[in-house]
């Protein structure tokens, strides 16, 4: 883009928001390149060919005070991308989960309109909203968040809504592993039915950068924008030009 401008990473250490990181610190072509910011209880890894001075990583134990730590970022992010989420095993209760998963995406939202963000990407998930899963804790945290965002008056407020996310995790986990196994095995026989269930964690991150991309030219169909798995495949890999500067 024209006009380099300061960016902000939540969930920077998990598999797409990694991703999301890499892609931006990756991008050297701008001529002052932008300062990427993150909060995360530890230090995100930032690619080997990225300049260290442009990544400004707060570390914060307590992700419930991720949205405080968020209104001292200076310069405040004028595009905010949340890949911020858990499992219940993790978290260790439906309720735990809940508090990570919605609450404090929220919070981070509302600390991101208060400073002034236009561009809010968050990273949901396909299907939330049918008949057979809208019921669900986990797309009603999901369906509760893109519903906040939305109503929060960003210039664009952007979901990025993959299926499975395929990659590898840090931490396993068996019956995401057996999905993501029978998704792969699914691309031998059928590209097309690979990208409707399933999208790599690469492709879903670039995807999302670059859509915040075209939200900050004009370009997105509608100020709330709902990112489905085929616009994902589309921006992240059959369209994606390599130019990562939002």
């Amino acid at each position: 883009m024209a006009t380099p401008s300061s960016t902000a990473v939540m969930g920077s250490t998990g598999l797409v928001g990694s991703h999301i990181l890499s892609t931006l610190l990756s991008d050297l072509s701008a001529s002052a390149p932008s300062p990427v910011h993150t909060i995360s209880r530890r230090a995100p890894k930032a690619p080997s060919n990225s300049a260290p001075s442009r990544l400004n990583a707060v570390i914060e134990a307590k992700a419930e005070s991720w949205p405080s730590a968020f209104g001292k970022l200076s310069p405040a992010p004028r595009t905010v991308f949340s890949a911020v989420g858990t499992t219940r095993a993790a978290a260790g209760s439906l309720a735990a989960q809940w508090k990570i998963d919605h609450d404090v995406n929220i919070a981070l939202a509302r600390a991101a309109h208060q400073a002034g963000t236009r561009t809010f990407v968050f990273i949901s998930a396909q299907g939330t909203r049918n008949m057979l899963s809208a019921r669900s804790p986990y797309c009603q945290m999901k369906n509760g968040v893109e519903d906040a965002v939305r109503d929060m008056g960003f210039e664009h407020a952007i979901m990025i809504k993959p299926g499975i996310i395929l990659g590898p995790r840090e931490q396993s986990r068996t019956v995401e592993g057996l999905a993501q196994t029978t998704v792969r095995a699914l691309g031998c026989v059928s590209g097309w039915a690979k990208d409707s269930v399933g999208q790599d964690a690469e492709v879903i991150a670039r995807a999302a950068v670059r859509a915040a991309q075209l939200a900050e030219q004009g370009k997105a169909p509608s100020k709330f924008w709902l990112v489905e798995p085929k616009d994902i495949v589309k921006l992240g890999r059959d369209e994606w030009p390599g130019d990562a500067s939002c």
